[in-house]
């Protein structure tokens, strides 16, 4: 979810999807896919493109290291803790209905975050981002796999995700330029152009399509689960500059911690209703896959928050070129998981779930010793290339 990477599960999302039971002409449909890569990109390239605009944004806005985290927490927050209940709203409300809901609404916060006075309104801004993005991103899969029957869905998979790795990888380019050229502000008006043709595509193409047996909304599971990870990432953040055994962080931190456990209750109590149903962590290979995909960007997250400030204060970098220096990691990455599928047929998931995170913390133990005055080729390349193993999923 930073930005470079899809959730592991989109091509799943999209072959569970009924196709629609009206022939359409193949301009239709490619259309219709066109809105979709449009729509869904956005959301993902969003997070990658602030990241190189976040050393400017912060001298721009004086904001403290803290602060600035929170541009991108509240935006992943809302997108991770509203997902399922996105997707959900989709098949209740219909699925063209609410991925332009999501596209409206993600791109007045974008307006927003480009007008932002100060650090607070532009964090707030994000967080609404956030929750268009979790409108959008799983009604354009769902509308992705009602458009395309069970023989085209895998060439359209193949092209949704080889144009989302393009796009994905030019963002933190075209992001670094405009910052360096224009303003760190223009970055999210990028987002109006892209979303006015993603929307003006889904309304002229799109069939709408809703899911006959879809369940009740879990809100009061969507509202503890986004409660406890806002209030512990809030602490983890404070705790550098009022130290962990400040009242106020052991407060935040005990806060989460109850609301994620109400979560857990709360999921249990409906059952098969639930946003998150418990009894799919029965399957071990579920549970394992889930663990190491959290630990993985985990990692990731941290990795590609800090390494734009090294490059830009450290390396002297310009903008454009941090967003130029992560180019080898996003098109590893984009292009490289769309041969993973063949790898798993041939050696089995075990085998390369195991390579992978070896060979990823290979990468971050070059990160550790990178001298940002070095050339990009001894320092930063390495440590990017090693992060392919990141497609091995």
């Amino acid at each position: 979810m930073i930005g470079f990477a899809r959730p592991p599960c989109d091509a799943g999302v999209i072959q569970t999807i009924p196709c629609f039971d009206v022939d359409l002409s193949q301009r239709r449909k490619r259309l219709t896919l066109a809105a979709t890569i449009i729509g869904s990109s956005m959301a993902f390239i969003d997070g990658s493109v602030v990241n190189v605009a976040l050393p400017a944004i912060q001298r721009a806005l004086r904001a403290d290291a803290a602060a600035t985290q929170w541009i991108v927490n509240a935006y992943l927050l809302l997108l991770g803790a509203l997902v399922l209940i996105g997707g959900a709203t989709a098949d209740l409300y219909g699925r063209r209905r609410i991925f332009t809901l999501g596209l409206t609404v993600f791109t007045l916060a974008s307006i927003a975050c480009e007008l932002s006075p100060n650090i607070t309104v532009l964090i707030a801004s994000r967080a609404v981002q956030g929750f268009g993005a979790a409108l959008l991103t799983p009604a354009s899969l769902a509308m992705l796999g009602a458009t395309f029957d069970e023989r085209e869905r895998s060439w359209a998979i193949g092209i949704w995700a080889g144009a989302g790795a393009v796009m994905a990888a030019a963002g933190p380019v075209l992001g670094g330029w405009l910052v360096d050229h224009v303003s760190w502000r223009a970055i999210f008006l990028l987002n109006i152009p892209l979303a006015i043709l993603a929307a003006g595509l889904a309304l002229r193409f799109a069939c709408e399509t809703r899911d006959p047996q879809a369940r009740q909304l879990d809100l009061s599971g969507a509202a503890t689960v986004a409660i406890g990870l806002a209030a512990i990432t809030w602490s983890l953040s404070a705790i550098p500059a009022r130290g962990f055994h400040d009242e106020t962080v052991l407060a935040g931190l005990g806060t989460g911690a109850a609301f994620l456990i109400l979560f857990v209750v709360v999921e249990a109590r409906l059952r098969e209703r639930a946003m998150m149903p418990l009894s799919l962590y029965g399957s071990r290979n579920f549970s394992a896959a889930n663990a190491l995909t959290l630990l993985l960007y985990f990692a990731l997250g941290g990795a590609l928050y800090f390494l734009p400030f090294g490059l830009i204060r450290l390396g002297g970098y310009s903008a454009t070129q941090a967003g130029a220096a992560l180019l080898p990691f996003a098109l590893i990455m984009g292009f490289g998981a769309s041969f993973t599928g063949a790898l798993v047929n041939r050696l089995g998931p075990r085998l390369l779930l195991t390579i992978g995170p070896i060979i990823a913390a290979c990468g971050f133990a070059t990160l550790a010793f990178i001298d940002f005055k070095q050339s990009y080729w001894v320092s930063v390349l390495p440590w990017a290339s090693a992060w392919r193993s990141r497609c091995l999923r």
